[in-house]
């Protein structure tokens, strides 16, 4: 590895995270001043992982075809730059619907791409990628804080423009990524099918699975929720930017954790972590100090979990596999389990209730945990 581009890699995930920031804590809220209905966010929400199903395959395939992997990023951002702009054009279900859908189907492109190529140019030493892939919390804190106390000041439509500006960075710094060379020393000997059906693997992408399902109704009615209860809009992007704020240290520290504990306990750990808190937020919404508790526990939820599982990846798809490994993972865990988490909680929000609905969420995590603790012996340690 000669000169890692460490400002131009940190500077995308900044960007792309703040669009996060911007748009998943508060999109829901927008869909709401429209007079939709708690299934028709839910469904609308679902698109944004709905798509990472079938997604991450169609880009994944033009960047193994052409094999400029950067180049495809870059026009994934420009293709959902000019889809976002469509939200100006119309408020009914189906315009919103349609837009949502390009709109996801090109921002599901970037960030398995981009975990390929960071980690391609990290080449061996991967124990920075949580360094770089810290700045992204850092553009969600920043933006999910300064969102949430402009939406207290300005009408919700403002937030059309600020994701605006935002996804324009994302297509600046997309511009600036250099092309990085896939690393095809290790290349596994088995097929992508054969890696794909080892108990271990399977396991492990299942698990992923309930992750993500569990969080679904987190992303999809958490500031809903909160706002419900009387927490104005700057609180609930505190709320939102404390657990990444948390997430921040742990990037930091994982590299000692997965020395010292290895990927499959701090992937349990993550699943209990889980457990905990949506419970807390569930059956706790009344106390502060509860719900404060709760977005602590997100660096462990999200932050440990998703380094891990992204060296779980590194671990079982080597060299040419692999960009669709990290493909694989995003379609299955985020793209299944992320649309599953979303449509169903619209479903169970109105009918069964919040506390319900988390405690669905929680009994999600349980089954993760019990998948990883009985099948991925396989992960002792970090392991390249």
């Amino acid at each position: 590895m000669h000169s890692l581009p460490y400002w131009r890699l940190s500077g995308f995930y900044f960007f792309h995270f703040a669009v996060l920031g911007a748009f998943v804590p508060y999109w829901s809220l927008y869909l709401q001043s429209l007079s939709f209905s708690a299934l028709q966010i839910g469904v609308l929400m679902s698109l944004l992982l709905a798509t990472r199903i079938f997604a991450p395959a169609v880009w994944g395939w033009l960047a193994d075809h052409t094999g400029r992997r950067v180049m495809v990023v870059r026009l994934a951002a420009l293709g959902g730059f000019v889809c976002f702009i469509g939200f100006f054009f119309g408020q009914s279900f189906s315009w919103i619907f349609l837009m949502m859908l390009l709109m996801s189907f090109c921002w599901s492109a970037a960030l398995p791409l981009i975990e390929a190529v960071t980690l391609s140019h990290l080449g061996d030493k991967t124990d920075r990628y949580g360094h770089i892939r810290s700045w992204g919390s850092v553009g969600f804190i920043l933006a999910v804080i300064g969102v949430g106390y402009l939406l207290d000041r300005v009408e919700i439509i403002w937030l059309l423009w600020v994701v605006l500006a935002l996804k324009l960075g994302i297509l600046a710094f997309s511009r600036s990524i250099p092309e990085a060379e896939v690393i095809g020393g290790s290349v596994d000997q088995d097929s992508m099918r054969q890696v794909c059906q080892r108990p271990e693997v399977l396991a492990f992408l299942l698990s992923s699975l309930l992750m993500v399902f569990a969080h679904g109704v987190y992303y999809t009615f958490y500031s809903i929720y909160l706002v419900e209860h009387g927490y104005d809009k700057g609180f609930v992007g505190w709320l939102w930017a404390i657990g990444v704020i948390c997430e921040i240290g742990v990037f930091f520290l994982m590299p000692w954790l997965m020395r010292r504990f290895g990927l499959k306990l701090i992937l349990v750990f993550s699943f209990a972590c889980a457990i905990l808190r949506f419970l807390m937020i569930g059956w706790g919404v009344e106390w502060v100090a509860l719900i404060l508790f709760a977005q602590v526990l997100h660096a462990v939820t999200y932050g440990a979990h998703h380094v891990a599982a992204i060296m779980v990846v590194h671990h079982f798809f080597h060299g040419q596999h692999q960009a669709k490994g990290q493909t694989i993972y995003t379609s299955v865990a985020y793209g299944m389990g992320g649309t599953f988490g979303a449509v169903l909680s619209g479903y169970t929000w109105d009918g069964l209730g919040a506390e319900i609905t988390f405690t669905i969420s929680a009994a999600s995590a349980l089954l993760g945990m019990l998948l990883v603790a009985w099948k991925m012996n396989v992960i002792k340690h970090q392991g390249h």
